[in-house]
Parts: C-alpha cells; sequence; structure tokens
C-alpha cells in the first residue's frame, strides 16, 4: 500500500484518487472547492478543502511524507505550475501533472515533473486510431511511435505458433498477451501457443511494424 496526494477533484482528479483508493492506496484528495471536496468525502482515505500554493498547506497536511502526487487539473496554468514547485521542494518521489498544451507540458517537464499527461488529447488519438483501422479493437498509445495494438489474430496465421512465425525477428513486434475465444487471457505467451480462429492477440511495438501485422488481414 502507498500513498498518494491528489490535488484538484475535478473528473479527471476525482476519478485517478477514487480509482487509486480502490486499488488498495490511501489517498488524500485536495481541493479549494467545497463542494468538490464534500462529494469525494466517502470515497477516498481524507478530503480537505486547502489552497496547495501554500507550501504551509501542503507541510500541514503531511504531503512530504507522501509516495506520490498527482497535479490533476490544468485550468490555471500558473497555478498548476506554482504547486508542482512546492511538491518538488517536499522531494515527493514521484510528481504527475495534468497538461493544458504542448508549452505547459514542456514547462512541466523542466520544473521536474516525472510525468505529463494530456487525458483528453491521449483518449482522443486513441479513438482516431480505432476509427481509422477497423481491424483495430483498442490501442494504448505509449509514445508518438509507439503503441499496443488489440486486433484480431490475422488469418495467415491461423493454426501456427509463435515459433512458426517468428514474429519477433519478422515482424518486428511482440506479442505480450493472446485472448481466446472463451476470454480467457494469456500474458506472455508460451512460443508453441496454436492460433485459433477468434483469437485476439495485443502487439507492442513501432506504428510502422503494427500496420504491417494489421495488412496480413
Amino acid at each position: 500500500m502507498e500513498t498518494f496526494v491528489v490535488i484538484g477533484l475535478g473528473r479527471f482528479g476525482s476519478a485517478v484518487a477514487e480509482e487509486l483508493c480502490a486499488l488498495g492506496h490511501q489517498v488524500l484528495a485536495i481541493d479549494t472547492d467545497e463542494k468538490a471536496v464534500q462529494r469525494m468525502a466517502d470515497k477516498v482515505t481524507q478530503a480537505v478543502v486547502g489552497d496547495c500554493q501554500d507550501p504551509e498547506v501542503l507541510q500541514m497536511l503531511g504531503v512530504k511524507n507522501m509516495d506520490g502526487a498527482v497535479v490533476a487539473f490544468s485550468s490555471d496554468i500558473g497555478t498548476s505550475v506554482l504547486i508542482t514547485l512546492n511538491l518538488k521542494e517536499l522531494n515527493i518521489p514521484r510528481i504527475v501533472c495534468k497538461a493544458r498544451n504542448h508549452s505547459h507540458r514542456e514547462v512541466l517537464r523542466r520544473i521536474g515533473a516525472d510525468q505529463v499527461v494530456f487525458p483528453e488529447h491521449e483518449s482522443g488519438r486513441n479513438l482516431a486510431r480505432t476509427l481509422a483501422n477497423r481491424e483495430i479493437l483498442n490501442y494504448i498509445e505509449l509514445t508518438e511511435r509507439y503503441g499496443i495494438v488489440k486486433l484480431k489474430v490475422p488469418t495467415p496465421w491461423v493454426g501456427k505458433t509463435l515459433r512458426d512465425l517468428n514474429v519477433r525477428v519478422t515482424y518486428q513486434v511482440n506479442i505480450i498477451a493472446i485472448q481466446s475465444g472463451d476470454g480467457a487471457i494469456q500474458p506472455v505467451p508460451e512460443p508453441d501457443h496454436v492460433f485459433r480462429p477468434g483469437d485476439l492477440i495485443f502487439t507492442l511495438g513501432n506504428n510502422e511494424s503494427n500496420e504491417r501485422i494489421l495488412a496480413l488481414e
């Protein structure tokens, strides 16, 4: 079990805080909006009203002892940056921030944010990829060049094994999981797995390599 502070209880921050708590972690949720705090009071370990632009508020709440922090709003760039700086001063091991745009992301990275996310932007890009190719059942972008694709096993692969196909060498992708027709999932599948009709595969590779797999259909 780890301890986290989530600052900003809009839709994104509330979802992060609630899910972390559901996963068994201790979560301190903070916002300046009393109504937002009240909505989260029964869903996290502790929810408080506070202005995290003030370093003394963070000190008083014991934030320096947290394993991780999430700055979960991006509407006010200046406030986001100041709070991130305050968290860096407390030596929080991991700080994740939500960014409004690319410039905001660059500033957050330069002042020491360990991870910067664009929830709406990333969701939109992933959805666009699934809409643009009907063979893609799901897409998770890892970087601008690399991603994980969930798709039906290509017809030419049916009846063959991973060893037969030598997928990693031939296609420059890794098959990180296989879901059979009954829904069972094999993480890190064995080389002797025989592909069957109805199998779903999860490929990890760069965009060009993933595209080559999709073209097999």
